[in-house]
């Protein structure tokens, strides 16, 4: 076995550490980041779910911002959230989506919204190859979600929610929840009409201030010890008066009241 002098040991112990040094000293932006979390919510029942309450399953990325070009408005700052859908309910079903984002800490409501060029953009961040066939909150309820088969591998659909007024409105929010309307069929109406569906929350916060656009900033609130549990299925009122019948072709929904 070959030995090296002492005195040569200290000097490739000194430039190994060196060298550890210098790469902790690179820009941020310069080193690669680990893939966003991906989170999968299982349907759960709610007290106030009543007769055949059907729920799909939702995974999700947390929240993202980017800078996009709009046709007609400029470059925007977009927060966006991907997204998919996964039918274990034995029956076609379809998702027409209302994603909500609403700040806790600034009282601002934001919908989602339909933008082919933005879609774009997102597409080359997370589906390059275009495998995976991102829809937006009207192509994705063109065609029933099919159902994945006892024991066989999930069929997920994909799709995008994007919002485009959250920096204009509230760009130094520290805490938000994003609403999704449309995974299930359960709905409630009390004396007054007032018709309440089963939504999904997901809660988040984000530890910045309003100049820093880097979405690793956005984290989900994953606090055993917190009072509210985090996703929650949850009623929330609505100004929907009508269901659509299950196997129908869709039909736009009107959006949620802002006045909840």
């Amino acid at each position: 076995m070959i030995r090296f002098p002492r005195v040569a040991q200290w000097a490739c112990a000194s430039a190994f550490v060196a060298g550890m040094l210098a790469i902790a000293q690179f820009p941020a932006q310069a080193q690669p980041k680990a893939p966003f979390n991906e989170r999968n919510v299982e349907p759960a029942q709610s007290v106030f779910d009543k007769g055949d309450v059907w729920t799909l399953n939702f995974r999700f990325k947390d929240p993202r911002i980017i800078t996009a070009e709009i046709p007609g408005r400029g470059k925007k700052i977009i927060w966006y959230m991907w997204y998919q859908v996964i039918n274990n309910t034995g029956e076609p079903r379809y998702f027409i989506p209302d994603f909500e984002l609403f700040t806790l800490d600034r009282n601002t409501r934001h919908t989602d919204e339909v933008l082919p060029a933005v879609e774009e953009v997102i597409r080359k961040i997370e589906d390059p190859t275009g495998r995976l066939n991102i829809l937006n909150s009207v192509t994705i309820s063109k065609e029933p979600i099919q159902p994945t088969k006892p024991n066989a591998v999930p069929r997920p659909v994909t799709g995008v929610a994007i919002w485009t007024d959250v920096y204009d409105r509230a760009a130094d929010t520290n805490r938000f929840s994003i609403f999704v309307t449309g995974l299930s069929n359960g709905f409630t109406e009390d004396d007054n009409k007032v018709i309440r569906r089963k939504t999904l929350q997901l809660n988040f916060r984000r530890l910045t201030d309003a100049k820093n656009l880097d979405s690793d900033a956005i984290e989900w609130v994953d606090d055993p010890g917190r009072v509210d549990e985090n996703p929650r299925w949850i009623y929330r009122a609505t100004s929907m008066n009508f269901l659509k019948p299950m196997g129908a072709a869709p039909a736009a929904e009107p959006k949620a009241d802002p006045a909840r």
